[in-house]
This record gives structure tokens, sequence and C-alpha cells, in this order.
């Protein structure tokens, strides 16, 4: 059957934007001799990988935290406690994540700056007192009743939209420094002084990143690019040069078994580590984690990796992390596909959200192994806590949104 013009002509588009010409159009398209054109509504996979890794994680979070009603901090919880919230949690995610694929993207290009600036608001909004809950010394979380929202997890998200809004918009002067990256850059300089008055360094270096990583993909000159990343690296170096609580933590991370930080600002990781090293292979089995066991604390949230390697072994770890792995490339895929047919919003933001999601499980898993330094971010759509859940949700609903307004154009319908 020939293939219909409309077709071969966006075919041939799209090759030409294309450097190597290998634009996967091959894997939703069948343009076999004799047989029908097909095309799938949206990417199932995707969908399917999403929804193991939120299985996982709630299983691992129940095995995680089931004996911390033995603590007497935690005396007064059910041992289903955490479990039974966990499950709203991502009752509520799915909901959200169910109603926000409905939405077309144009509505959040439009909207792109106003979520950006709601989420400056609320950054703002959770260090008033009284109003901003705050835990072990960091105010972080505004109480909404069914669960406490985390503002920097939005942040995350406004981020996104609002770098790959900017870019779309500043395409005719990226090659200008101070008309092309000097706004974005104080953007991001606003966003940093609010994360760091939580205090949340993790959240920002995760934002820096994806702010970062989506002006590198929007264009942005390489010589440009390189010097904002030697300011940011720089003025990371002088905040853990002025912090004696950052720049202890280097040095316990650096000698994590001398006895001066074993017991103090390495504690964590030791425990991490002996977790790992009990899983070996095929770890003890699910549930016989001797970590959990108030030795390892926040095991059901920053160190959730490390259960799953000493209740399911070194598999257990390499299956989350080639999860990870494919989901991070898949969302880079997406907005490729996008890109190539001159939706650079959308396109950006799909990579945004695979360098979030990639970026942040590589931090916790180097966290979790002893390769980076101890930074409070938790393992996306796995760990323990409503808002960031909420939030990976929502994100990869839109990135998901973006791959079916991508094959519904290559139908020859729009987006």
């Amino acid at each position: 059957m020939a293939m219909p013009n409309w077709l071969q002509q966006l075919k041939d588009r799209i090759f030409r934007k294309e450097e190597g010409g290998d634009l996967p159009v091959r894997d939703w398209v069948s343009t076999s001799a004799g047989q029908p054109t097909r095309i799938q509504g949206f990417d199932a996979t995707l969908v399917w990988v999403t929804v193991a890794l939120l299985a996982l994680g709630l299983l691992m979070v129940y095995s995680a935290s089931i004996a911390m009603p033995d603590n007497p901090r935690f005396a007064n919880y059910q041992p289903t406690h955490f479990l039974t919230r966990h499950i709203v949690s991502i009752a509520i995610a799915m909901t959200a994540g169910l109603v926000t694929v409905q939405i077309p993207v144009s509505f959040w290009e439009r909207t792109a700056p106003w979520i950006f600036v709601a989420a400056l608001l609320l950054l703002v909004i959770v260090l008033i007192p009284h109003i901003g809950k705050g835990v072990n010394g960091a105010r972080r979380w505004l109480p909404l009743g069914v669960m406490n929202f985390q503002p920097s997890e939005l942040a995350k998200v406004a981020i996104a939209m609002y770098a790959a809004s900017y870019m779309m918009r500043k395409m005719d002067v990226k090659e200008n420094f101070f008309r092309a990256v000097w706004p974005m850059a104080v953007a991001l300089a606003v966003v940093g002084v609010l994360l760091l008055a939580e205090p949340d360094m993790g959240a920002f270096m995760v934002i820096a990143a994806i702010a970062m990583g989506i002006l590198f993909l929007g264009g942005v000159n390489g010589r440009m690019f390189f010097l904002i990343v030697l300011v940011l690296v720089g003025a990371f170096v002088l905040m853990i040069t002025f912090s004696d609580f950052r720049r202890e933590r280097i040095f316990a991370y650096l000698n994590p078994w001398d006895d001066k930080y074993a017991a103090g600002k390495a504690y964590q990781l030791t425990h991490s580590l002996i977790a790992l090293g009990r899983g070996e292979w095929f770890g003890q089995g699910l549930g016989s984690s001797v970590e959990k066991l108030h030795y390892l604390p926040e095991a059901h949230t920053d160190f959730l990796l490390a259960v799953i390697g000493e209740e399911l072994g070194f598999v257990g770890v390499a299956l989350v992390i080639v999860a990870f792995f494919w989901l991070s490339r898949r969302l880079f895929h997406i907005g490729r596909q996008a890109i190539a047919l001159d939706r650079v919003f959308a396109g950006l933001y799909a990579q945004g959200i695979g360098i979030w999601m990639g970026g942040q499980a590589f931090i916790n898993m180097g966290v979790n192994l002893g390769a980076l330094p101890t930074k409070g971010l938790t393992l996306p759509l796995m760990s323990f806590g409503g808002s960031a859940i909420l939030m990976n949700c929502v994100a990869l609903a839109v990135a998901l949104r973006v791959d079916i307004e991508n094959r519904q154009m290559m139908r020859g319908g729009r987006a």
C-alpha cells in the first residue's frame, strides 16, 4: 500500500531536521509492505514502567517501615501507618496524573510563567513561621491535612516548564549571553536563595541541573553554557566552604569509617553500605533486612535503595537502575520526537523531566552507594513522600501527553 503524500512529506521534513536521520518513527509507525499503517494511542511501556516502580516502592516502603513503631518516637503508630499513607499518596498522584494527561500541552505552554510564579510564592510562604512545617531543623512543608506538601517538588516541575518556555521565546537571541541567559540566571538565583533558606540544597541541585540541561538542549552557545556551569560550581564550592555543617558532611563522605564520623555525620552512609554489603547477589529475602530495625535512619525515604539492596540484593538494585535508565532515555526520546515536529516547548519540557528523573535517581543511588556526599533527596516514584510522588506523576503525565500529541500529529491531526 502506497504511503500517503502527507505522511511522506512529514517524514522527509523530520529526517531533514535530524542530523543522524534516525528519528525513532519506527517505534510506533508500521510501514511494512502490504500492511496498513498502525499507530498506538499512547506509550503503554512508559506507563507500565512507572506503575512497576510505584508498586515496588510501595512494597519496599512497607518493608522498611513495618518495624518503626518499636521506636519510642513512633510508639503511637500502627505497623501499617506509613503503608496506608503511601497508598493514599499513590492514589492521589495517579488520579492527578489521569486528569493531567487530558490537558493539552498548549495549556502548560501558556501558563508556564504563572506556574513558576506560583511555585516561588509557595517557596516564600513555607518560610513563614506558623505556616510552614519544620522537621529536624528544616522548614520545607505546608500541612494540607491529607499530606504535607513540599513546594520544592512543585518548583522542579515549574522550572522545567519555565525553562522550556523561556528557551522557546529566546530562540532568536540564544547566541547573546546577556539577552539569552541573564534573566534565566536571575530566576534560578531567586529559587536558590529560597531553597537554601529552608535549607534544601539537594532540591536546588536538581532544579539547577534541570534548568542548565534545558538551556544546553535549547541551543545556548557552548562557551556560554560552560561559563554558567563554572559559576554554579563556584557557588556550590563557596556554600560548602562557608558552611561548617556542609563541610563536615564532605569530610565524613571522604572518610566515613573514621571514628570521628562513623557514629555522627557518616552514620547513615556506613549503615547504608553495611545493608548493601549484606545483600550480596540475591539479597537476604523480602522483609529480612536488619539495618531497617532502627540502625539505618530514614530507611523508608532517602535510603530506601539500601533496604532494596539488603533484601533483594544486587539483582534488585540493578533492576531499579535499569528501570530509571530506560525511563530517562524514553523521556529524551519523546522530547526529540516533539522537537523534530517543531514543538520546541513540549520537546524541551520532556527532556527536562528526563533530566529530573535520571538526575535525582542518580544522586540518590550515589548517596546510598557512597559515591556521592549525603543529600536529602528521595528516590523518584519509590520513596515515601506524598508531594514527591504527586509531582512525579503529574510531570510524567504531561510528558505522556506530549507523546500522545506527537502521535496525533504523525497521523496528520493536530496536537
